[in-house]
């Protein structure tokens, strides 16, 4: 009888357990699967209520389209190149140098993402104003004779999703580095290895998942950025973001619009892919 038994509660546990996944998995598709379903068939609609691949067709095709989605790609990689740049050194500091420094490094870091990012980009427009703390600093120091038109210039754009997007790619190495033996660079250094070659050979190779993985996360957060480049760039650098706002407010062009919105969907999706592949990359070796 106690034999029967066990089999019944192990059903009746797995029931349940379904039961309590059936909200997430009605959320999910009541605000996920059908949203994304009714874009796929939007952009897929054509006249007569026949599926056209017209609006992909423009999209790849024609010269305008396709270097907004290039100049995406390129303000994208740019950014991430500059994250790199920027985030490797403060990563590294944090987890090899800061020591009782390093609770403040990471608030630091973090304190930014708690505000909202309207209110940074706003706080960009207010520096880089013709009468602005930048403005008036440097022509105060001689350096200028009048004030520069920095906003609604790309640079002012590519400074903006920098300052949103490094702590991301910070966070991602610093984590990696944390992990990495510091034994290892001690052993290279009495072999006779410089500090310099034993970071090139040994921690640098060692932190490359740390660097993919900051990297993917910035590129997919810059493809979809849209409140920066619109606030700070004001048309300067169109973008897939932007395009996609004036197919919906100015143009009403909505199947176009989602065709867009997929596109970057795509994007995202590859992004994800390679990041499942170093998860899977890094737990096979560990």
């Amino acid at each position: 009888m106690r034999l029967r038994a066990i089999p019944r509660r192990r059903r009746a546990a797995g029931g349940l357990g379904l039961a309590w996944t059936l909200p997430a998995i009605l959320f999910l598709a009541l605000f996920f699967v059908l949203p994304l379903a009714d874009n796929a068939a939007g952009s897929l609609a054509g006249g007569g209520g026949r599926l056209s691949l017209g609006y992909y067709v423009k999209l790849l095709t024609d010269a305008y389209y396709v270097g907004v989605i290039l100049r995406t790609l390129g303000v994208s990689l740019l950014v991430t190149a500059i994250c790199l740049v920027i985030g490797y050194p403060i990563a590294y500091f944090l987890v090899r140098h800061a020591g009782r420094w390093s609770s403040l490094v990471i608030f630091l870091l973090i304190a930014p993402l708690l505000t909202s990012i309207i209110m940074r980009t706003f706080g960009w427009r207010v520096l880089f104003a013709r009468r602005g703390i930048v403005n008036l600093l440097l022509v105060d120091l001689g350096v200028i004779e009048r004030p520069l038109n920095v906003l609604q210039q790309p640079a002012s754009v590519i400074i903006g999703l920098v300052h949103v997007l490094v702590p991301f790619m910070v966070l991602s190495i610093a984590s990696v580095l944390q992990g990495i033996d510091r034994r290892l660079e001690e052993s290279a250094q009495v072999l006779g290895a410089s500090r310099w070659q034993s970071f090139l050979r040994i921690t640098l190779p060692l932190s490359l998942d740390g660097i993919g993985t900051g990297a993917i996360l910035v590129f997919m957060l810059t493809n979809g950025s849209f409140v920066t480049m619109l606030l700070l760039g004001g048309g300067s650098v169109v973008t897939l973001p932007l395009l996609i706002y004036q197919q919906f407010n100015l143009t009403q062009d909505v199947g176009f619009a989602s065709a867009m919105g997929n596109l970057l969907l795509v994007f995202a999706v590859g992004c994800l892919y390679l990041q499942l592949r170093l998860i899977k990359r890094k737990g096979a070796r560990g």
